[in-house]
């Protein structure tokens, strides 16, 4: 049920119940923490997913008996080590990133993780890094959680290989309150909200920045 409040768009959500239910449902053990907390350890931007995000991510990809998944924006390796424990033996995860030194610290979290045999951390541009994956597809899902601007281009590659019942999620599906904002960042994430619904069924889930979920038909 929802009131009226709610129908509006007004969040009940305060960060004591956000602490408690995380604590319950998405707890961290040490190596989730050790990634978690490396961006303000080391200087890194903190904008990884939240953990009720990693949780639900996780959660999805065991749903639909992903093995074979690609993300685009690494960080510090915390969304890579939720996705990865949610494969099968035998699965893999690319991830992706731009910055070598990102890059680097996600392989050392994913190592103290023990997870270095299922996920390849990829450096470079993300556009020139794909296009070197697809012998590897069809995927089961791709996750994107990189640069804005190229959203819509990611969406693009993402529909084109990923197999019919795989999923894609893309985080900021709200680009931080400035969706609607025209032209540049905005638009490109529009675009990918609109064009993701002519090959995917989709939701936009209402997590603090949005996270568009998308089944390919």
């Amino acid at each position: 049920m929802a009131d009226d409040r709610s129908r509006a768009g007004v969040s009940y959500l305060t960060d004591e119940i956000l602490n408690y239910v995380s604590s319950l449902h998405a707890p961290h053990d040490e190596a989730l923490e050790r990634a978690f907390s490396t961006p303000e350890r080391e200087g890194l931007p903190s904008i990884h997913v939240a953990p009720s995000e990693g949780r639900l991510i996780h959660l999805l990809l065991r749903l639909v008996g992903a093995s074979k998944v690609v993300e685009v924006g690494t960080l510090a390796g915390y969304s890579a080590i939720w996705m990865a424990r949610a494969l099968p033996p035998g699965g893999r995860l690319w991830s992706v990133e731009v910055s070598g030194r990102h890059a680097r610290a996600a392989r050392a979290n994913l190592e103290a993780a023990g997870l270095s045999d299922r996920v390849t951390v990829l450096q470079g541009e993300a556009l020139s890094v794909l296009p070197k994956l697809e012998s590897h597809g069809p995927f089961d899902a791709v996750f994107l959680d990189a640069d804005k601007g190229n959203y819509a281009a990611y969406g693009a590659w993402a529909a084109a290989h990923i197999r019919p019942g795989g999923l894609l999620i893309a985080d900021n599906a709200f680009f931080f309150g400035r969706l609607m904002e025209a032209g540049g960042e905005a638009e490109s994430v529009r675009r990918l909200h609109e064009e993701s619904r002519q090959r995917f069924d989709t939701v936009c889930i209402g997590t603090g920045d949005g996270l568009l979920v998308g089944v390919r038909r």
